[in-house]
């Protein structure tokens, strides 16, 4: 008798956080894909679905990519002899010629690293972060624009 395996797919369960502003206020262009370095009260607490990057950012240092301003609030039942710090920096674990194409972006090309979702993929905390160019005023309003006649488009196209 042979039995099926149920296939996992990947939803909203994988999700841990969202940056929302990050698509409102940058063009983003290139994604990448990172792990990060977390201790053991950090995962229990994003398990936990404890985690923010609101306000979070990314900044090269020594060839190396942090990740700063990401808050993970720490569980109550958190552990004694540990003192948690909600905000730290965390290193992101990238290969090298990830790193170098960053590097280049942000250096030569005037590029900013932006943090946008955070998720859960084969039980570890991954990072998409984003090459992103901010926009101006004028560029958040076409955009809006741009959205509310593809909504209205879609609305039209229902009615029929």
């Amino acid at each position: 008798m042979a039995t099926k395996k149920s296939s996992k797919k990947k939803g909203a369960g994988n999700n841990i956080a969202q940056n929302r502003r990050a698509r409102h206020d940058y063009f983003l262009e290139d994604n990448f894909e990172a792990g990060l370095v977390l201790e053991g009260w950090e995962v229990k607490s994003l398990r936990d679905g404890r985690g923010q990057l609101n306000e979070s950012y990314v900044q090269l240092h020594q060839g190396e990519a942090w990740l700063h301003g990401c808050h993970i609030s720490p569980m109550l039942s958190a552990s004694t002899h540990i003192h948690p710090e909600d905000i730290r920096r965390r290193k992101l674990l990238l290969n090298k010629i990830e790193l170098n194409r960053l590097v280049a972006a942000v250096d030569r090309k005037g590029y900013t690293i932006v943090p946008v979702s955070m998720y859960w993929k084969k039980g570890r905390a991954k990072l998409e972060i984003a090459l992103a160019k901010g926009k101006q005023h004028q560029d958040k309003r076409a955009t809006e624009k741009d959205r509310d006649w593809a909504r209205e488009k879609a609305r039209i196209v229902a009615n029929k």
